[in-house]
């Protein structure tokens, strides 16, 4: 049996690896052909903050809407944040161009979609779009994440304001619960959590319920347009209920909380799928999120925990119908920051640990390239012996990293396919500061000075 410690198991990698040269975007169609009529396709990335991830992600998601016709890219974002690009790259909206579009990210970190690669993607799509024969042909661009409670409430109250006063005021008294937190998503949390406030669940259940009770009402009140209109104060109704939950759990249990978000974007991706549904065609809908959402969580020590993921999900209700891809890099750059909230930094991404399947592939000498794990073969066996596996969010901590950025899987059961890039360098934010231009001071920069 190949074990990732043998000489000849390097071998196997370098044998089964596909190269991926520099722009060469045919090199992806051995990735085309694994996919085949999958509805559904999982672009990971090993940090919120690499340009790589980013480009090829956006490379192999043209192709998958060009080729195969997917016609919806579905961020780990914010809802509201996203519906905004969404009008401007199907033509509607009051946005000009596309760095317009990207404005309402606001919130921490505003770098993972105010950045070049996401700007070149959206003015692409627009420009797709604004090619494309029919409206049905048009690709859109969604978020399924649930931080913005706030937000959400506001573009229910916005659209209810159109439709129908009366149910505006009512959603506006339900929703004025939260009032007494000044706006303060995480403070309701904690005082709920502590026993110390009140809970808004009923109120934002009832208005929820009473939106979902009128869908046939409201969805067809002017045709497509309306029936968008009303999938996203639908959307913003859900994602208000569903955070209004989360920020009540997130203070008492890790695991909960997490469970909860990704079911919540599950819930959305389905709805997603449901609203694009046609009479003789099923939509096809490309995911973009982190390795630690899109990985299936069985194969990972996240599993072990209880937690669960979007990917582990989308696999149990689509089945075959689904195509889960991770990244990976071995060292370089990351825009990410120190602490939650704080300003955006270049830092230095350290060399993989020994014993990690990033160290595995650069020994191996993979500087870009893809591996296909679908189908059983050598390679998918031997990759699935738990290794060390590197994860940076929006926050990166050198100096403690094999705690705060590693954790055990089974590579080969958490992807269908996993493409490595062994140097990567920071995605370029649109608001650089000077700490991100000036990058991380090296380790060997004298002190006392």
């Amino acid at each position: 049996m190949h074990t990732p410690a043998h000489t000849s198991f390097r071998s196997l990698l370098k044998k089964s690896a596909h190269r991926l040269r520099e722009g060469e975007i045919s090199d992806y169609d051995p990735l085309l052909e694994l996919i085949g009529d999958a509805r559904f396709v999982l672009l990971g990335e090993a940090s919120h903050g690499t340009h790589e991830f980013y480009r090829e992600r956006a490379q192999i998601t043209k192709r998958l809407i060009k080729e195969k016709g997917f016609t919806a890219v579905a961020v780990e974002a914010d809802f509201p944040d996203a519906s905004r690009v969404n009008r401007y790259v199907q033509g509607l909206g009051e946005d000009i161009d596309a760095i317009d579009a990207l404005g309402g990210f606001k919130r921490f970190p505003a770098w993972m979609w105010r950045n070049a690669d996401v700007l070149d993607f959206v003015g692409w799509l627009r420009a797709h779009n604004d090619d494309a024969a029919g409206e049905d042909s048009k690709t859109g661009f969604y978020g399924l994440d649930l931080y913005s409670m706030n937000s959400s409430i506001a573009e229910v109250l916005s659209y209810l304001e159109k439709v129908d006063p009366a149910a505006a005021r009512r959603a506006k008294e339900r929703y004025s619960c939260f009032d007494g937190f000044g706006g303060d998503t995480q403070k309701y949390g904690f005082e709920t959590a502590m026993g110390h406030g009140y809970s808004c669940e009923d109120a934002v259940v009832s208005q929820f319920v009473e939106i979902y009770s009128r869908a046939a009402e409201l969805a067809h009140l002017n045709g497509r347009v309306a029936a968008d209109d009303f999938f996203a104060a639908e959307q913003n109704a859900r994602l208000v209920k569903n955070a209004e939950q989360y920020y009540r759990t997130m203070y008492r249990s890790d695991v909960s909380s997490w469970n909860l978000r990704d079911s919540h974007m599950l819930e959305t991706l389905v709805e997603l799928d449901r609203h694009l549904t046609r009479k003789d065609k099923l939509p096809k809908i490309v995911l973009w999120e982190h390795n630690s959402h899109l990985g299936d969580a069985r194969a990972t020590v996240m599993g072990h925990k209880g937690e669960w993921n979007v990917g582990q999900l989308v696999r149990q209700q689509f089945v075959d119908e689904a195509v889960l891809v991770g990244f990976t890099t071995y060292h370089g750059t990351v825009t990410a920051s120190s602490d939650w909230g704080g300003q955006a930094e270049r830092k230095r991404v350290r060399p993989a640990l020994h014993g990690s399947f990033e160290a595995l592939f650069h020994e191996a000498g993979l500087n870009r390239a893809m591996l296909l794990l679908k189908e059983e073969s050598p390679l998918k066996k031997s990759l699935r012996e738990p290794l060390l596996e590197r994860a940076i969010g929006v926050i990166y901590r050198p100096e403690t990293e094999r705690m705060s950025h590693y954790f055990h899987a089974r590579l080969s059961d958490q992807f269908d396919a996993v493409i490595h890039i062994d140097e990567t360098r920071a995605v370029a934010p649109f608001e650089r500061t000077s700490t991100w231009e000036a990058g991380e001071v090296p380790e060997t920069f004298p002190t006392g000075i």
